[in-house]
């Protein structure tokens, strides 16, 4: 299978050598130096792991160009319904995931599973922490507003996320923390005067990453539409 990476950094580097050692020809590399190249380039797929101001421009050019599009970027997601118009308009595919992880769509599923029994208590504030490395743009993480989502999904009295403190009952707070070669940290920790419940994800690389964004790319030829991690895993 032909994959054009887009996005050539740490993640890209890593996607690369995980394709290739899977019997996968990397066909193109782009990335902000060479993007007058992509108009060139056939692939029978892309993964997508670049920054937040070239997302969009890229899932567009492979949408329109009936390229499916497997992108783990963040950062870019006031666009995403007009990716969700895109991908009906050109019948494509187009797969987006906060966190390609297997262990980390368990944890958002064990997240919203404890999210929907504390609902029901009132004596207990979330927040979330995360921890990434000082190269990662956007904050908060994708992965920790997925969260955050799966709890407001659950919780009636939370309302929305903020970034650091919650001014208002009703807010759910992220805090951000960028430390040098952290992979990824994720606590979701609920507190009441009595006791304190947490969960955690730790990434110890990002080979989980890489690995599960290959495994899509290698699903998702000849599948249509707007694709997630649970119609890839199942559950």
């Amino acid at each position: 299978m032909k994959i054009l990476l887009l996005g050539y950094g740490k993640m890209g580097k890593i996607i690369e050598r995980i394709a290739v050692s899977r019997g996968h020809e990397i066909s193109a590399k782009i990335d902000l130096n060479n993007r007058d190249q992509l108009a060139h380039v056939t692939a029978d797929v892309a993964i997508e792991f670049s920054q937040p101001e070239a997302a969009f421009d890229n899932i567009k050019f492979c949408l329109e160009n009936n390229i499916p599009i497997v992108c783990g970027t963040t950062g870019w997601l006031d666009r995403l319904t007009e990716v969700e118009k895109l991908t009906q308009t050109c019948n494509g595919a187009f797969f987006y995931a906060s966190n390609f992880s297997v262990g980390v769509n368990i944890f958002f599923k064990l997240n919203e599973y404890l999210a929907s029994m504390i609902g029901k208590q009132k004596d207990y504030t979330v927040h979330i922490d995360e921890i990434h490395h000082t190269e990662k743009k956007d904050a908060p993480s994708g992965t920790a507003i997925t969260l955050a989502e799966g709890i407001l999904k659950h919780i009636p009295a939370l309302q929305k996320w903020v970034k650091d403190k919650a001014g208002k009952a009703d807010e759910l707070p992220i805090s951000s923390f960028r430390i040098n070669d952290i992979p990824g940290t994720h606590l979701v920790k609920y507190s009441s005067l009595i006791d304190d419940i947490e969960i955690r994800h730790i990434a110890h690389s990002r080979e989980g990453f890489a690995q599960g964004a290959v495994m899509v790319a290698e699903w998702i030829p000849g599948k249509k539409g707007f694709l997630s991690m649970k119609d890839f895993l199942q559950f």
